[in-house]
């Protein structure tokens, strides 16, 4: 079928849609928007779905939603006997419609449904599913995308999003289903009355908290310290869940960014809502400047990363980076349980590889082992598992990845920026008792374990020919790697996807030994690294630069042109 077939079928079955049928009419002889919209099909992968939200089998709508939910329960009804499915949704536009398409689908295939009655953090459905003894989950969600996007990210019976083996299931599933036709459906609210789809209580909420607060270290000096936060949930689901929490461990003085405080999928004071991004903090910074806190929170629309900045004491704020908060937390972490002694026997931290080598570092400090392992929490996720899986789940202390992403405990299989907020204002809470700001701590960590910088640059390749540029890149790079960049060697060129690690020295080969991925690494020389993949859930090509000196500012130099360079290299 031609993608003008295609645009022809959809707008014969839409003409009802009084949503989507007039952006078709709309676009009616326009080949670049049709291909756009029908050249290819949203991919179904480990993260599920994620893309524009609109008319077409590239876009996200109820269509395409039904679609993959109905390849969600033709695998479950295969896989496991009386299978359930939890549910939860964020604040973007259609999250709340596409949650109960969802779980109008499921319960017309007999599927038993818990949805939670409001939006709630990804995390929390990590928590529900096992809570609830769930085997999927689903969230409706794009994270830190902006307002165009909408996403459904699966999850697995162990809380963790879906496997390759599960997702390629799944996938057979879907691609089996008539996009119009095929999806059993029933309506919501008889769903609710009859049993088949019910709300998720209070009492998993408060089982989540619960878990998070136990994870603390010193949250007994958090109401004496007398800290003042300022906290923005970026118009997204964070704002309740993270209140409770740091009122639950005594954080009494809790500022909200008013423009960002209640739920708003067009996200209107910040295009991106992303905190890894100075710009969605530009209202908390300043209103951090006349409130003065001792700290400034910001969490992602679906609350699963979180940004803060801190005071430098000169009346500005300054924004520290996930690699550095996440360092911070660790040694925090390593250093504070060993002084207590509830530090657990042969202790874990488990890293992507794409994160601050300083954690090696911290980790051989305290005695702690490193897992590495690749970009995607769901990896982190999975080391817990299998650790829970030995009844070792304990030795778990800490995991994070660079993006903003962090936890502190096996209460649940993703990132959690519930807990993220908990363990940062404790931190600083603690290291306030004791004279010493976030600013300083940062200082000592550098003077103890060096200078560190670490910088991430995405370069956007929107559409179909900017697939096509994104896979011409790696493939080129692949096949005829650079033998220096910036002027320093490159000592060690690794390729993910082939499981092969290539010292440039001496021509002389190794395995890789984790799973398959489309990532390229450059280890350079003075400790240097670059590191090129393209990105799982945006059309983005993803380099993460790494520089270590003596100095900050000539660490810092050395990154500017290393990044300024290979960006000219691939062609940007």
């Amino acid at each position: 079928m031609t993608i003008y077939e295609l645009y022809d079928l959809w707008c014969e079955n839409a003409v009802d849609d009084k949503d989507l049928l007039p952006e078709l009419i709309k676009i009616k002889g326009n080949d670049a928007e049709i291909e756009d919209r029908f050249a290819v099909s949203l991919k179904f992968g480990t993260a599920g779905l994620r893309g524009v939200i609109g008319a077409g089998t590239n876009r996200m709508n109820v269509y395409t939603v039904r679609q993959a939910t109905q390849g969600l329960a033709d695998y479950c009804n295969q896989d496991f006997e009386e299978p359930s499915i939890a549910i939860a949704y964020d604040s973007r536009i259609k999250s709340d419609v596409f949650a109960k398409e969802a779980a109008a689908c499921l319960a017309a295939n007999g599927i038993k449904v818990y949805i939670y009655p409001e939006l709630m953090p990804t995390p929390m459905l990590s928590y529900a599913v096992r809570a609830l003894g769930c085997d999927s989950g689903i969230v409706i969600t794009a994270s830190h995308n902006p307002a165009k996007y909408n996403g459904y990210k699966v999850y697995g019976p162990d809380g963790c999003q879906m496997t390759i083996d599960a997702a390629n299931k799944v996938l057979e599933n879907i691609e089996k289903v008539d996009m119009f036709k095929g999806a059993k459906t029933m309506d919501f609210d008889e769903g609710i009355k009859n049993g088949t789809i019910e709300y998720i209580g209070k009492d998993v909420y408060d089982g989540y908290l619960n878990s998070v607060k136990k994870c603390g270290i010193h949250t007994d000096c958090v109401s004496e310290s007398g800290m003042k936060v300022v906290y923005t949930p970026l118009n997204g689901t964070g704002n309740k869940p993270i209140r409770d929490i740091l009122k639950l461990i005594g954080v009494k003085d809790v500022v909200v960014v008013p423009e960002q405080e209640n739920p708003d999928g067009n996200f209107p004071t910040c295009p991106f809502p992303n905190p890894e991004i100075k710009e969605a903090l530009a209202l908390g910074i300043e209103l951090s400047k006349k409130e003065k806190p001792d700290l400034l929170l910001a969490s992602d629309p679906d609350a699963d990363r979180m940004g803060i900045a801190v005071p430098d004491g000169k009346g500005e704020f300054v924004l520290f980076s996930g690699n550095e908060v996440g360092a911070l937390l660790l040694e925090y972490i390593c250093k504070e349980r060993t002084a207590l002694g509830t530090m657990p026997k042969d202790p874990i931290t488990i890293k992507t590889i794409v994160t601050t080598d300083i954690i090696k570092k911290i980790a051989d400090e305290y005695g702690v082992e490193m897992i590495e392992v690749l970009t995607g929490f769901k990896f982190i996720g999975e080391q817990i598992g299998l650790l829970e899986k030995k009844g070792e789940e304990d030795r778990f202390i800490f995991g994070f990845e660079e993006s903003y992403g962090y936890l502190g405990g096996s209460y649940v299989r993703d990132k959690d920026a519930v807990i993220a907020s908990m363990l940062i204002c404790e931190m600083t809470a603690f290291y306030k008792t004791k004279g010493i700001s976030l600013i300083d701590a940062r200082a000592n960590l550098y003077a103890k374990y060096g200078n560190f910088v670490h910088t991430q640059k995405s370069f956007v390749c929107e559409g179909v020919s900017g697939m096509d540029k994104m896979a011409q890149i790696m493939d080129d790079l692949r096949n005829s790697p650079p033998k220096e960049i910036s002027g320093l060697k490159v000592l060690n060129f690794s390729d993910y996807q082939k499981s092969e690690s290539i010292d440039c020295t001496t021509g002389n080969t190794s395995e890789i030994t984790l799973p398959k991925s489309n990532v390229l690494s450059f280890a350079l020389e003075h400790g240097a690294k670059v590191i090129l993949r393209p990105s799982g859930t945006e059309p983005k090509i993803k380099a993460y630069y790494t520089t270590i000196a003596d100095r900050r500012e000539d660490a810092e130099a050395l990154e500017e042109k290393i990044s300024k360079d290979f960006a000219a290299l691939i062609g940007f």
